[in-house]
């Protein structure tokens, strides 16, 4: 799998997070994501528009110029709606932003939480002493950002407080800036659980490595 990430911008990450765990007593894990589900049923959504705006189209002709037609001439037009059909639904399989078009919000929701809650499992996220690992998720192709906190930030991390979190993220996020994205994450995270008497500082329970797959 081709790296999401450079290594300066793993670099920069890794400082951000160190420096975000040190300032609020936090074990964050930071994952990207190129997409968290395969979405099958884009590309027949995509063929029926082609084909719907295609078959359109004709009618449109028929209207201006009745009469028109014939075999070899409803032949070829029927041949072109399904074409255009076929080049829509091969363009959503190909060019993200294409297929984004057919997706709805809600889906694609649901879809990243899933994906996240399954890694916040997978990677044991739950293993602190004191409960508080923080999966910070950003899944590319849906550009949905995910917070998972777990039972030790339930009251300090309330559900607005997360919308804000994300809303520092989602404009970078849309322009295609990750690592920024991230980085605002980082920095509005640090400033709602920022703790004003730091102590010693915690033993690092979770890994720190950034977590990057290609997905479903």
């Amino acid at each position: 799998m081709k790296k999401i990430l450079n290594n300066q911008e793993r670099s920069r990450l890794d400082k951000r997070i160190a420096e975000t765990e040190k300032r609020t007593g936090a074990q964050i894990v930071v994952a990207v994501i190129e997409r968290s589900d395969s979405y099958s049923e884009l590309p027949w959504k995509a063929f029926a528009l082609g084909v719907s705006v295609a078959g359109l189209l004709v009618f449109i002709f028929d209207l201006l110029w009745p009469g028109w037609y014939s075999q070899t001439a409803v032949l070829i037009f029927v041949v072109t709606i399904l074409i255009t059909g076929i080049i829509s639904a091969l363009l959503s399989l190909y060019i993200p932003k294409f297929a984004r078009f057919f997706l709805a919000a809600h889906r694609a929701e649901v879809e990243v939480r899933q994906y996240a809650e399954s890694l916040f499992l997978s990677h044991e996220l739950f293993a602190t002493q004191r409960r508080t690992g923080i999966l910070l998720l950003v899944s590319l192709f849906e550009r949905q950002v995910i917070l998972l906190p777990d039972t030790g930030f339930s009251r300090r991390l309330s559900r607005k407080a997360m919308q804000k979190i994300i809303a520092q993220m989602t404009p970078s996020l849309a322009s295609g800036q990750v690592t920024r994205a991230l980085e605002n994450g980082l920095i509005k995270l640090t400033e709602i659980l920022a703790v004003k008497k730091r102590g010693k500082s915690r033993k690092n329970e979770l890994s720190d490595s950034i977590i990057e797959e290609k997905g479903v």
